[in-house]
Protein backbone atom coordinates (compact mmCIF):
# COMPACT_ATOMS: atom_id res chain seq x y z
CA UNK A 1 0.00 0.00 0.00
CA UNK A 2 1.40 3.33 -0.64
CA UNK A 3 1.25 6.29 1.73
CA UNK A 4 2.67 10.26 1.42
CA UNK A 5 3.31 12.61 3.93
CA UNK A 6 0.58 14.39 5.68
CA UNK A 7 1.98 17.50 4.58
CA UNK A 8 1.25 19.32 1.12
CA UNK A 9 3.20 17.60 -1.57
CA UNK A 10 4.11 19.05 -4.93
CA UNK A 11 2.50 17.06 -7.74
CA UNK A 12 5.70 15.09 -8.71
CA UNK A 13 6.04 13.64 -5.12
CA UNK A 14 6.90 9.73 -5.92
CA UNK A 15 4.38 7.55 -3.97
CA UNK A 16 5.98 5.74 -1.20
CA UNK A 17 5.35 2.32 0.60
CA UNK A 18 5.53 2.72 4.20
CA UNK A 19 7.85 0.17 6.29
CA UNK A 20 5.46 -0.06 9.31
CA UNK A 21 8.51 0.33 11.06
CA UNK A 22 7.40 4.23 12.67
CA UNK A 23 11.18 5.77 13.26
CA UNK A 24 12.51 4.18 9.92
CA UNK A 25 9.69 6.00 8.24
CA UNK A 26 10.45 9.06 10.06
CA UNK A 27 14.42 8.63 8.57
CA UNK A 28 12.91 7.82 5.01
CA UNK A 29 10.80 10.92 5.33
CA UNK A 30 7.40 8.84 4.11
CA UNK A 31 8.93 5.17 3.19
CA UNK A 32 9.89 3.29 0.91
CA UNK A 33 9.77 3.94 -3.32
CA UNK A 34 6.82 2.15 -4.45
CA UNK A 35 7.64 -0.21 -7.01
CA UNK A 36 11.08 0.06 -6.39
CA UNK A 37 14.09 -1.73 -4.99
CA UNK A 38 16.33 -2.08 -1.94
CA UNK A 39 18.96 -3.52 -0.65
CA UNK A 40 19.34 -4.03 2.98
CA UNK A 41 22.73 -5.15 4.31
CA UNK A 42 24.56 -6.48 7.11
CA UNK A 43 26.49 -8.87 8.65
CA UNK A 44 25.03 -12.27 10.14
CA UNK A 45 23.44 -11.43 13.25
CA UNK A 46 22.33 -8.00 12.18
CA UNK A 47 18.51 -8.08 11.99
CA UNK A 48 18.36 -8.37 8.60
CA UNK A 49 15.84 -11.76 8.41
CA UNK A 50 13.86 -9.87 11.26
CA UNK A 51 13.58 -6.56 9.09
CA UNK A 52 12.33 -8.49 5.83
CA UNK A 53 9.65 -10.44 8.02
CA UNK A 54 8.36 -7.72 9.62
CA UNK A 55 8.44 -5.44 6.30
CA UNK A 56 5.98 -8.38 5.59
CA UNK A 57 3.54 -8.69 7.79
CA UNK A 58 3.58 -4.94 8.29
CA UNK A 59 2.57 -4.37 5.04
CA UNK A 60 -0.47 -6.98 5.03
CA UNK A 61 -1.92 -5.05 7.95
CA UNK A 62 -1.75 -2.13 5.87
CA UNK A 63 -3.97 -4.10 3.10
CA UNK A 64 -1.34 -5.83 0.70
CA UNK A 65 -0.06 -8.85 0.17
CA UNK A 66 3.94 -9.76 0.30
CA UNK A 67 5.65 -13.02 -0.54
CA UNK A 68 9.12 -13.95 1.15
CA UNK A 69 11.20 -15.67 -0.98
CA UNK A 70 14.54 -17.21 0.64
CA UNK A 71 17.48 -18.25 -1.52
CA UNK A 72 19.16 -20.31 1.01
CA UNK A 73 18.60 -23.72 2.71
CA UNK A 74 17.19 -22.42 5.40
CA UNK A 75 14.20 -24.56 6.91
CA UNK A 76 11.13 -22.30 6.65
CA UNK A 77 9.63 -24.00 9.48
CA UNK A 78 12.79 -22.93 11.28
CA UNK A 79 12.78 -19.30 10.28
CA UNK A 80 9.36 -19.05 11.56
CA UNK A 81 10.00 -20.86 14.54
CA UNK A 82 12.01 -18.24 15.43
CA UNK A 83 9.94 -15.20 14.47
CA UNK A 84 7.14 -16.58 15.75
CA UNK A 85 7.09 -15.20 18.95
CA UNK A 86 7.77 -11.68 18.00
CA UNK A 87 4.43 -9.12 18.19
CA UNK A 88 4.49 -8.58 14.39
CA UNK A 89 3.85 -12.27 13.72
CA UNK A 90 0.28 -13.19 12.79
CA UNK A 91 0.24 -17.05 11.55
CA UNK A 92 -3.23 -16.41 10.33
CA UNK A 93 -2.45 -14.18 7.42
CA UNK A 94 -0.10 -16.92 6.30
CA UNK A 95 -0.49 -18.46 3.20
CA UNK A 96 -3.01 -16.41 2.12
CA UNK A 97 -1.96 -12.65 2.24
CA UNK A 98 1.83 -13.81 3.06
CA UNK A 99 3.44 -16.47 1.27
CA UNK A 100 7.04 -18.38 1.75
CA UNK A 101 8.37 -19.65 -1.48
CA UNK A 102 12.22 -21.81 -1.30
CA UNK A 103 13.67 -21.14 -4.55
CA UNK A 104 17.33 -22.32 -3.68
CA UNK A 105 16.39 -25.47 -5.72
CA UNK A 106 15.60 -23.78 -8.86
CA UNK A 107 18.40 -21.61 -8.41
CA UNK A 108 20.69 -24.35 -8.38
CA UNK A 109 19.35 -26.05 -10.95
CA UNK A 110 18.41 -23.12 -13.30
CA UNK A 111 20.33 -20.38 -12.52
CA UNK A 112 19.36 -16.88 -12.16
CA UNK A 113 17.05 -16.87 -15.16
CA UNK A 114 15.18 -20.11 -13.64
CA UNK A 115 14.89 -17.81 -11.02
CA UNK A 116 13.33 -14.62 -12.28
CA UNK A 117 10.79 -17.18 -14.07
CA UNK A 118 9.45 -18.04 -10.98
CA UNK A 119 9.38 -15.00 -9.30
CA UNK A 120 7.51 -13.70 -12.32
CA UNK A 121 5.19 -16.45 -12.19
CA UNK A 122 4.94 -16.55 -8.21
CA UNK A 123 4.37 -12.41 -8.31
CA UNK A 124 1.57 -12.79 -10.51
CA UNK A 125 -0.30 -15.96 -9.63
CA UNK A 126 -0.36 -14.47 -5.79
CA UNK A 127 -0.67 -10.61 -6.90
CA UNK A 128 1.64 -9.61 -4.41
CA UNK A 129 3.01 -6.10 -4.17
CA UNK A 130 6.00 -6.16 -1.78
CA UNK A 131 8.49 -9.05 -2.27
CA UNK A 132 11.78 -9.87 -0.23
CA UNK A 133 14.49 -12.04 -2.10
CA UNK A 134 16.62 -13.17 0.97
CA UNK A 135 20.08 -14.54 0.03
CA UNK A 136 21.31 -12.32 -2.43
CA UNK A 137 24.52 -13.81 -2.51
CA UNK A 138 23.49 -16.74 -3.74
CA UNK A 139 21.93 -15.33 -6.52
CA UNK A 140 25.73 -13.65 -7.47
CA UNK A 141 27.81 -16.97 -7.15
CA UNK A 142 24.56 -18.68 -9.48
CA UNK A 143 25.04 -15.88 -12.11
CA UNK A 144 28.69 -16.81 -13.04
CA UNK A 145 29.86 -13.76 -14.02
CA UNK A 146 29.37 -9.85 -12.80
CA UNK A 147 27.95 -9.09 -16.33
CA UNK A 148 25.46 -11.67 -15.72
CA UNK A 149 24.78 -10.54 -12.00
CA UNK A 150 23.89 -6.75 -13.14
CA UNK A 151 22.50 -8.49 -15.86
CA UNK A 152 19.79 -10.38 -13.20
CA UNK A 153 19.38 -7.05 -11.24
CA UNK A 154 18.69 -5.29 -14.37
CA UNK A 155 15.75 -7.20 -15.05
CA UNK A 156 14.94 -8.27 -11.48
CA UNK A 157 14.23 -4.05 -11.28
CA UNK A 158 12.47 -3.98 -14.58
CA UNK A 159 10.40 -6.66 -13.37
CA UNK A 160 9.31 -4.93 -9.66
CA UNK A 161 8.55 -1.96 -12.08
CA UNK A 162 6.30 -3.50 -14.60
CA UNK A 163 4.32 -5.17 -11.47
CA UNK A 164 4.50 -1.72 -8.82
CA UNK A 165 5.93 -4.38 -6.45
CA UNK A 166 8.29 -2.86 -3.78
CA UNK A 167 11.17 -5.24 -3.67
CA UNK A 168 13.74 -5.59 -0.91
CA UNK A 169 17.04 -7.56 -1.21
CA UNK A 170 18.73 -9.18 1.83
CA UNK A 171 22.61 -9.33 1.32
CA UNK A 172 25.45 -9.72 3.75
CA UNK A 173 28.69 -7.57 4.30
CA UNK A 174 31.63 -7.91 5.93
CA UNK A 175 31.82 -4.58 7.23
CA UNK A 176 29.86 -1.65 9.05
CA UNK A 177 30.14 -0.17 5.77
CA UNK A 178 30.86 -2.55 2.94
CA UNK A 179 32.88 -1.52 -0.49
CA UNK A 180 30.26 0.20 -3.04
CA UNK A 181 29.45 -2.95 -4.88
CA UNK A 182 28.02 -2.59 -8.67
CA UNK A 183 24.30 -3.53 -7.65
CA UNK A 184 24.39 -0.38 -4.95
CA UNK A 185 24.62 1.85 -8.23
CA UNK A 186 21.14 0.57 -9.66
CA UNK A 187 18.84 0.08 -7.16
CA UNK A 188 17.18 2.78 -5.56
CA UNK A 189 17.84 2.76 -1.74
CA UNK A 190 20.68 0.82 0.34
CA UNK A 191 20.33 0.32 4.51
CA UNK A 192 23.13 -0.99 5.98
CA UNK A 193 22.16 -2.81 9.34
CA UNK A 194 25.29 -2.73 12.09
CA UNK A 195 25.88 -4.08 15.46
CA UNK A 196 28.93 -2.29 17.45
CA UNK A 197 30.32 -2.94 20.95
CA UNK A 198 31.15 -0.28 23.11
CA UNK A 199 33.29 -1.66 25.79
CA UNK A 200 31.09 -4.54 27.38
CA UNK A 201 27.60 -2.83 25.60
CA UNK A 202 26.12 -4.00 22.25
CA UNK A 203 24.17 -1.77 19.82
CA UNK A 204 22.74 -1.74 16.41
CA UNK A 205 22.50 1.34 14.15
CA UNK A 206 20.95 1.62 11.30
CA UNK A 207 22.03 3.59 8.23
CA UNK A 208 20.48 4.97 4.93
CA UNK A 209 23.46 4.88 2.87
CA UNK A 210 21.95 5.59 -0.24
CA UNK A 211 18.34 6.40 -1.30
CA UNK A 212 16.92 7.92 -4.81
CA UNK A 213 14.61 10.28 -5.32
CA UNK A 214 14.17 12.80 -2.26
CA UNK A 215 16.13 13.43 1.02
CA UNK A 216 16.41 11.56 4.42
CA UNK A 217 17.87 11.81 7.14
CA UNK A 218 21.40 10.89 7.42
CA UNK A 219 23.94 9.80 9.80
CA UNK A 220 23.55 6.25 11.84
CA UNK A 221 20.32 5.92 13.67
CA UNK A 222 19.96 3.07 16.67
CA UNK A 223 17.86 0.28 16.74
CA UNK A 224 16.66 -2.39 19.06
CA UNK A 225 15.34 -6.19 18.66
CA UNK A 226 12.48 -6.90 21.43
CA UNK A 227 9.36 -8.76 21.60
CA UNK A 228 7.70 -6.84 19.03
CA UNK A 229 10.05 -7.03 16.69
CA UNK A 230 12.70 -4.13 15.02
CA UNK A 231 11.93 -0.67 16.84
CA UNK A 232 14.38 2.48 15.27
CA UNK A 233 14.46 5.36 16.99
CA UNK A 234 15.80 8.34 14.40
CA UNK A 235 19.18 10.19 15.80
CA UNK A 236 17.40 13.03 17.94
CA UNK A 237 19.55 15.63 17.13
CA UNK A 238 18.89 14.76 13.24
CA UNK A 239 15.20 14.58 13.31
CA UNK A 240 15.19 18.10 15.35
CA UNK A 241 17.44 19.37 13.28
CA UNK A 242 15.76 19.03 9.90
CA UNK A 243 13.38 21.95 10.41
CA UNK A 244 13.58 25.26 11.89
CA UNK A 245 12.90 25.68 16.01
CA UNK A 246 9.91 28.29 14.97
CA UNK A 247 8.08 30.75 17.27
CA UNK A 248 7.05 29.54 20.69
CA UNK A 249 3.42 28.53 21.06
CA UNK A 250 1.29 30.80 23.48
CA UNK A 251 1.17 29.00 26.77
CA UNK A 252 -1.55 29.34 29.53
CA UNK A 253 -1.76 29.32 32.88
CA UNK A 254 0.46 31.51 33.23
CA UNK A 255 1.52 31.78 36.78
CA UNK A 256 4.78 34.01 36.96
CA UNK A 257 5.23 37.39 37.24
CA UNK A 258 4.85 39.62 34.35
CA UNK A 259 8.13 42.86 34.42
CA UNK A 260 7.05 45.52 30.85
CA UNK A 261 6.24 43.10 28.20
CA UNK A 262 8.00 40.01 29.54
CA UNK A 263 6.32 37.07 31.08
CA UNK A 264 8.09 35.15 34.21
CA UNK A 265 8.03 31.50 35.61
CA UNK A 266 9.06 31.29 39.15
CA UNK A 267 11.03 28.97 40.75
CA UNK A 268 9.43 28.04 43.17
CA UNK A 269 11.41 30.25 45.89
CA UNK A 270 10.91 33.75 46.38
CA UNK A 271 14.63 34.90 47.19
CA UNK A 272 15.57 33.08 43.66
CA UNK A 273 12.89 34.63 41.69
CA UNK A 274 14.09 38.30 43.09
CA UNK A 275 17.80 37.39 41.92
CA UNK A 276 16.56 36.44 38.73
CA UNK A 277 14.44 39.39 37.66
CA UNK A 278 11.13 38.14 38.34
CA UNK A 279 11.63 34.53 37.99
CA UNK A 280 12.94 32.56 34.93
CA UNK A 281 11.98 33.94 31.43
CA UNK A 282 8.99 32.06 29.72
CA UNK A 283 10.53 29.24 27.06
CA UNK A 284 13.55 29.27 28.12
CA UNK A 285 15.84 26.41 29.66
CA UNK A 286 18.14 26.75 32.63
CA UNK A 287 21.54 24.83 33.47
CA UNK A 288 22.00 23.81 37.32
CA UNK A 289 25.29 22.85 38.15
CA UNK A 290 26.13 21.62 41.66
CA UNK A 291 28.46 18.82 43.13
CA UNK A 292 26.40 15.69 44.71
CA UNK A 293 24.25 16.91 48.16
CA UNK A 294 24.02 20.46 46.82
CA UNK A 295 20.52 20.80 46.41
CA UNK A 296 19.73 20.41 42.88
CA UNK A 297 16.76 17.82 42.78
CA UNK A 298 15.05 19.86 45.72
CA UNK A 299 15.51 22.63 43.61
CA UNK A 300 13.57 20.93 40.93
CA UNK A 301 10.50 19.70 43.15
CA UNK A 302 10.28 23.53 44.29
CA UNK A 303 10.29 24.86 40.52
CA UNK A 304 7.34 21.92 39.98
CA UNK A 305 5.47 22.90 42.80
CA UNK A 306 3.93 25.53 40.90
CA UNK A 307 2.28 23.25 38.60
CA UNK A 308 -1.66 22.47 38.40
CA UNK A 309 -4.06 21.23 35.65
CA UNK A 310 -3.70 24.57 33.31
CA UNK A 311 0.19 24.18 33.75
CA UNK A 312 1.18 20.87 34.12
CA UNK A 313 5.05 19.53 34.35
CA UNK A 314 6.95 16.55 34.26
CA UNK A 315 10.16 14.93 36.14
CA UNK A 316 12.07 13.03 33.64
CA UNK A 317 15.08 11.52 35.95
CA UNK A 318 17.71 8.81 35.59
CA UNK A 319 18.34 8.50 39.59
CA UNK A 320 15.37 8.58 41.62
CA UNK A 321 12.25 6.40 40.75
CA UNK A 322 8.89 7.65 41.41
CA UNK A 323 8.50 6.23 44.73
CA UNK A 324 11.04 8.20 46.06
CA UNK A 325 10.54 11.25 44.92
CA UNK A 326 7.08 11.30 46.25
CA UNK A 327 8.56 10.53 49.67
CA UNK A 328 10.70 13.04 49.50
CA UNK A 329 8.48 15.77 48.38
CA UNK A 330 6.35 14.69 51.06
CA UNK A 331 8.83 14.85 53.76
CA UNK A 332 9.81 18.47 52.42
CA UNK A 333 6.33 19.33 52.75
CA UNK A 334 6.75 20.42 49.26
CA UNK A 335 3.61 22.05 47.25
CA UNK A 336 4.94 19.63 44.47
CA UNK A 337 3.93 16.44 46.88
CA UNK A 338 -0.26 17.69 45.76
CA UNK A 339 0.96 17.99 42.37
CA UNK A 340 2.18 14.80 42.07
CA UNK A 341 -1.12 13.51 43.60
CA UNK A 342 -3.40 14.72 41.49
CA UNK A 343 -1.65 13.93 38.57
CA UNK A 344 -0.43 17.94 37.67
CA UNK A 345 3.22 16.51 37.55
CA UNK A 346 4.13 13.00 35.88
CA UNK A 347 7.33 11.44 36.87
CA UNK A 348 9.03 9.52 34.80
CA UNK A 349 12.02 6.95 35.39
CA UNK A 350 14.91 6.28 33.04
CA UNK A 351 17.39 3.62 33.95
CA UNK A 352 20.31 3.88 32.30
CA UNK A 353 21.13 0.33 32.25
CA UNK A 354 20.45 -1.03 28.86
CA UNK A 355 18.91 1.97 27.36
CA UNK A 356 19.68 4.04 24.28
CA UNK A 357 19.93 7.52 24.23
CA UNK A 358 17.98 8.63 21.53
CA UNK A 359 15.57 6.43 22.75
CA UNK A 360 15.29 8.13 25.96
CA UNK A 361 15.00 11.22 23.97
CA UNK A 362 12.09 10.25 22.53
CA UNK A 363 10.01 9.00 25.13
CA UNK A 364 11.25 12.45 27.07
CA UNK A 365 9.97 14.15 24.09
CA UNK A 366 6.52 11.88 23.64
CA UNK A 367 5.71 12.84 27.28
CA UNK A 368 5.75 16.75 26.80
CA UNK A 369 4.15 16.93 23.70
CA UNK A 370 1.17 14.34 24.61
CA UNK A 371 0.64 16.34 28.43
CA UNK A 372 1.04 19.32 26.47
CA UNK A 373 3.57 20.00 29.48
CA UNK A 374 4.93 23.70 30.50
CA UNK A 375 7.36 22.85 33.19
CA UNK A 376 10.07 20.55 32.42
CA UNK A 377 12.44 19.24 35.43
CA UNK A 378 15.24 16.79 33.48
CA UNK A 379 17.45 15.66 36.27
CA UNK A 380 20.34 15.47 34.52
CA UNK A 381 22.68 15.31 32.33
CA UNK A 382 24.90 12.38 33.79
CA UNK A 383 22.12 10.06 33.05
CA UNK A 384 22.66 11.03 29.23
CA UNK A 385 25.96 10.86 29.01
CA UNK A 386 25.80 6.98 30.65
CA UNK A 387 23.32 6.54 27.70
CA UNK A 388 25.53 7.45 25.16
CA UNK A 389 28.13 5.98 23.59
CA UNK A 390 29.33 8.89 21.98
CA UNK A 391 29.47 11.48 24.65
CA UNK A 392 30.53 14.48 22.39
CA UNK A 393 26.85 13.76 21.03
CA UNK A 394 25.41 15.01 24.59
CA UNK A 395 25.92 18.51 23.65
CA UNK A 396 24.17 18.48 20.58
CA UNK A 397 21.05 16.67 21.66
CA UNK A 398 20.07 19.09 24.37
CA UNK A 399 21.21 22.08 22.06
CA UNK A 400 17.92 20.28 19.80
CA UNK A 401 15.96 19.52 22.59
CA UNK A 402 15.96 22.77 24.05
CA UNK A 403 15.09 24.29 20.79
CA UNK A 404 12.20 22.12 20.47
CA UNK A 405 11.07 22.72 24.42
CA UNK A 406 11.09 26.86 23.61
CA UNK A 407 8.91 25.75 20.11
CA UNK A 408 6.40 23.72 22.52
CA UNK A 409 6.39 26.99 25.09
CA UNK A 410 7.78 24.83 27.86
CA UNK A 411 10.41 26.64 30.84
CA UNK A 412 12.96 23.42 31.71
CA UNK A 413 15.57 23.39 34.65
CA UNK A 414 18.31 20.43 33.89
CA UNK A 415 20.74 19.50 36.22
CA UNK A 416 24.16 18.59 35.67
CA UNK A 417 26.50 17.51 38.45
CA UNK A 418 30.02 19.20 38.65
CA UNK A 419 33.17 17.09 39.83
CA UNK A 420 33.90 18.96 42.55
CA UNK A 421 32.56 18.16 45.82
CA UNK A 422 34.05 21.39 47.44
CA UNK A 423 35.08 24.83 46.13
CA UNK A 424 34.18 26.81 42.56
CA UNK A 425 32.92 25.03 39.27
CA UNK A 426 34.38 28.39 37.44
CA UNK A 427 37.26 26.28 36.02
CA UNK A 428 34.99 23.61 33.62
CA UNK A 429 31.29 24.60 34.68
CA UNK A 430 30.06 22.47 31.51
CA UNK A 431 32.48 19.78 32.18
CA UNK A 432 32.07 16.58 30.62
CA UNK A 433 30.08 18.58 27.34
CA UNK A 434 31.85 18.75 24.16
CA UNK A 435 30.61 22.03 23.44
CA UNK A 436 33.09 25.10 24.31
CA UNK A 437 30.77 27.32 26.37
CA UNK A 438 27.48 25.81 27.95
CA UNK A 439 26.10 29.42 26.70
CA UNK A 440 25.23 27.27 23.86
CA UNK A 441 23.17 25.02 25.41
CA UNK A 442 21.21 26.38 27.66
CA UNK A 443 19.90 30.38 28.18
CA UNK A 444 20.21 30.33 31.96
CA UNK A 445 22.56 28.58 33.99
CA UNK A 446 22.41 28.41 37.72
CA UNK A 447 25.62 27.98 40.34
CA UNK A 448 25.37 25.33 43.52
CA UNK A 449 28.42 25.10 45.20
CA UNK A 450 29.64 23.58 48.57
CA UNK A 451 31.78 25.74 50.46
CA UNK A 452 33.62 25.51 54.04
CA UNK A 453 34.88 27.26 56.33
CA UNK A 454 36.42 26.33 58.81
CA UNK A 455 34.64 22.99 60.31
CA UNK A 456 31.61 23.43 58.88
CA UNK A 457 29.94 23.11 55.34
CA UNK A 458 27.66 25.66 53.59
CA UNK A 459 25.63 25.30 50.35
CA UNK A 460 25.47 28.55 48.03
CA UNK A 461 23.44 29.65 45.13
CA UNK A 462 24.40 32.32 42.04
CA UNK A 463 23.05 33.17 39.25
CA UNK A 464 25.57 32.98 36.60
CA UNK A 465 23.72 33.73 33.67
CA UNK A 466 20.37 34.78 32.62
CA UNK A 467 19.48 35.65 29.45
CA UNK A 468 17.98 38.71 28.55
CA UNK A 469 17.23 39.60 32.14
CA UNK A 470 18.87 41.92 34.76
CA UNK A 471 19.96 39.76 37.55
CA UNK A 472 21.47 39.28 41.12
CA UNK A 473 24.44 37.60 40.65
CA UNK A 474 25.71 38.04 44.39
CA UNK A 475 26.07 34.88 45.86
CA UNK A 476 23.52 33.89 48.79
CA UNK A 477 23.57 30.72 51.26
CA UNK A 478 20.73 28.77 51.49
CA UNK A 479 20.19 25.19 53.82
CA UNK A 480 18.03 22.53 52.90
CA UNK A 481 15.08 22.69 55.88
CA UNK A 482 11.67 21.09 57.10
CA UNK A 483 10.26 22.79 53.73
CA UNK A 484 13.35 22.06 51.74
CA UNK A 485 15.56 24.99 50.08
CA UNK A 486 15.61 28.10 52.68
CA UNK A 487 17.85 31.07 50.24
CA UNK A 488 18.87 34.03 52.39
CA UNK A 489 17.65 37.17 50.96
CA UNK A 490 20.86 39.25 51.07
CA UNK A 491 24.59 38.33 50.14
CA UNK A 492 25.98 39.62 53.92
CA UNK A 493 26.30 36.23 55.44
CA UNK A 494 27.65 34.80 52.37
CA UNK A 495 30.12 37.12 51.52
CA UNK A 496 30.96 36.77 55.45
CA UNK A 497 31.65 32.94 55.12
CA UNK A 498 33.69 33.32 51.53
CA UNK A 499 35.65 36.05 52.83
CA UNK A 500 36.18 34.08 55.98
CA UNK A 501 35.73 37.50 58.66
CA UNK A 502 35.66 37.36 62.19
CA UNK A 503 31.91 38.83 62.52
CA UNK A 504 30.90 35.98 60.34
CA UNK A 505 28.62 33.08 61.43
CA UNK A 506 31.21 30.98 63.46
CA UNK A 507 33.04 33.08 65.97
CA UNK A 508 36.77 33.25 66.76
CA UNK A 509 36.27 30.27 68.81
CA UNK A 510 34.48 28.22 65.29
CA UNK A 511 31.55 28.24 67.56
CA UNK A 512 28.05 28.44 65.58
CA UNK A 513 26.56 31.40 66.92
CA UNK A 514 22.90 31.01 65.39
CA UNK A 515 20.55 32.34 63.19
CA UNK A 516 20.37 36.07 65.56
CA UNK A 517 22.27 39.18 65.15
CA UNK A 518 25.88 38.21 64.16
CA UNK A 519 28.49 41.19 63.55
CA UNK A 520 25.56 43.90 64.36
CA UNK A 521 24.20 42.19 61.42
CA UNK A 522 20.99 40.02 61.42
CA UNK A 523 20.64 36.58 59.26
CA UNK A 524 17.45 37.74 56.74
CA UNK A 525 15.44 34.66 55.97
CA UNK A 526 12.13 33.79 54.45
CA UNK A 527 10.31 31.37 54.03
CA UNK A 528 10.91 28.78 50.95
CA UNK A 529 8.49 30.30 48.35
CA UNK A 530 7.17 33.09 50.33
Amino acid sequence: MTTTSDQAEPPHRLQRVASGLGGLDVILRGGFLAGGMTIIQGRPGSGKTIFGNQLCFNHIVAGGRALYVTLLAENHARMLLHIGALGFFDVAAIPDRLSYVSAFPVLESDGTEGLLTLLRHEMRRREVTLLVLDGLVAAERAAGSDMDFKKFIHELQALASAANCTMFLLAGSGGDRAEVAAEHTMVDCVIQLNSRLHGWRSQRTLEVVKRRGDGYLRGAHAFRIGDDGIVVFPRFEALLGARPPGEARSAGGDRGRVHGDRSRASTGLAPLDDMLDGGLPRNSSTLVLGPPGSGKTTLGLHFLGRCDADEPGLFFGFYETADVLRAKAAALDLPVARAFETGAVEMLWQPTTEALLDEACARLLAAVRGRKVRRLFLDGIGGLLKLADDADRVSYVLTALFHELRAQAVVSIVTKETEDLLGSPWAAPGSGLATGSVSDIADNILLLQVVRQRSRFWRTISPFKARDSRIDNRTRLFEIGPHGLDIDTSPDRAEAVLGDRDDGPHGRDGSHEGDGPQGGGARPRRRPGS
